[in-house]
């Protein structure tokens, strides 16, 4: 979905197909056919931009085949489908019965990753539509916090560097401008946006960026407009935005909210949980640890890393960060120009969610993502932005 800015400019959205596992092309494939095309029928439009995931298998096949490569823009614009951004944070294994750590890996100091991001860089400098000379990829933090020593740190710093000369090369080549945003998140090396400053600007090269997502941003309990502000000071470019909401709870202390919290405690994903003390932020690695018994202090609201979806906040005794979402997007794109021009709405835990909230068949989920869409559509609509056909 495209959207005229006040400025002028066009502001993409789309939505991320991390929420339908697929491990090869034949995967992807099957996933335009059977769920992105319905989502774009059930909004009435005749193009809708999607943030295509792709595992190492589904890339490599890709930039070694040209004519898979071929086909598969083909396929895209058969369905009414555009691509602009790729989530390059999961290498594989997204759709495994157990996530957990694994997603971290590898990391920026393994050479596993400097080449399936390069991957993915090529096949969007192919993918992008015509009219379109600016892509995004966004990519893990560096590392999971553990295990990331000062030559781990150093080889991710001189992968990053080496990505950024490619993509110059790139552009070059093709004449299509590709970026690379980190994506902060808690118990990451770089968990918040401030913590992401100092790895970026040592770098120093604009098309290595940040990506802001609104759920990592909210369980972290950063405030929106001082995290932006500060991105703005240091000059770090906001490659892109995924738009997600986080589980909050107001009343950890109490006995129904600690119940209703244990019901999203599921063994696929790590649903970091985090609180704001006197002292600082204190967190637990997973949902579990937390509800479980006195890990966290439960004076004050917690809040977990779980994307649930937009426009369906969990039922009372705890509900969602939607509204750190809308303050985001205010200072995002409510302003004069765009901060970033891909926003990218992720909810991958759908199949997460307990068990009476799921799903139950592909039109659900269909209907499901649309109504997401329309929230974020109607969110930018009210900013000013105007929906293109």
């Amino acid at each position: 979905m495209r959207f005229r800015h006040p400025d002028g400019s066009t502001v993409h959205l789309a939505y991320c197909t991390n929420v339908h596992p697929a491990e090869t092309l034949d995967g992807v494939l099957a996933q335009l056919r059977d769920h992105c095309e319905p989502v774009r029928r059930r909004l009435g439009r005749d193009r809708l931009g999607i943030g295509l995931w792709l595992a190492r298998d589904a890339a490599h096949a890709l930039v070694t085949d040209p004519s898979a490569l071929r086909g598969l823009r083909t396929e895209l614009e058969h369905r009414g489908l555009e691509v602009v951004t790729l989530n390059g944070f999961p290498y594989e294994g997204f759709g495994a019965e157990e996530v957990k750590y694994r997603v971290y890996q590898p990391d920026w100091a393994d050479p596993e990753r400097l080449a399936h991001t390069t991957d993915l860089a090529r096949v969007l400098a192919q993918l992008l539509p015509d009219d379109v000379t600016e892509g995004s990829i966004s990519t893990l933090p560096l590392a999971w916090r553990t295990a990331y020593d000062q030559e781990r740190a150093m080889a991710a710093h001189t992968a990053l560097t080496t990505l950024a000369e490619r993509l110059d090369a790139l552009h070059e080549l093709t004449g299509r401008s590709l970026r690379i945003g980190l994506e902060p998140e808690p118990g990451c090396t770089v968990e918040t946006t401030r913590d992401a400053l100092a790895p970026l600007t040592a770098i120093g090269h604009d098309r290595i960026g940040i990506c802001v997502d609104t759920c990592h941003l909210a369980t972290s309990f950063e405030d929106p407009h001082t995290a932006l502000d500060a991105l703005a000071q240091a000059r770090v470019p906001i490659v892109k935005s995924q738009l997600s909401a986080a589980l909050h709870a107001e009343h950890p202390h109490l006995p129904e909210v600690r119940a209703a919290l244990a019901a999203f405690d599921e063994p696929r994903f790590l649903h970091q949980t985090r609180t704001l003390t006197a002292a600082g932020l204190r967190g637990t690695d997973d949902l579990g640890e937390a509800v479980a018994g006195d890990a966290l202090p439960d004076a004050s609201p917690w809040r977990a890393h779980f994307h649930v979806p937009l426009h369906a906040a969990p039922a009372a005794p705890l509900t969602s960060t939607l509204p750190v979402l809308r303050a985001a997007l205010t200072r995002l794109v409510g302003g004069p120009h765009p901060l970033t021009h891909h926003l990218e709405v992720e909810t991958y835990t759908w199949q997460a969610l307990p068990p009476e909230l799921r799903p139950r068949a592909r039109a659900q989920l269909a209907d499901g993502i649309a109504a997401e869409l329309t929230l974020a559509r109607d969110l930018l609509t009210d900013l000013g932005l105007k929906e293109l056909p």
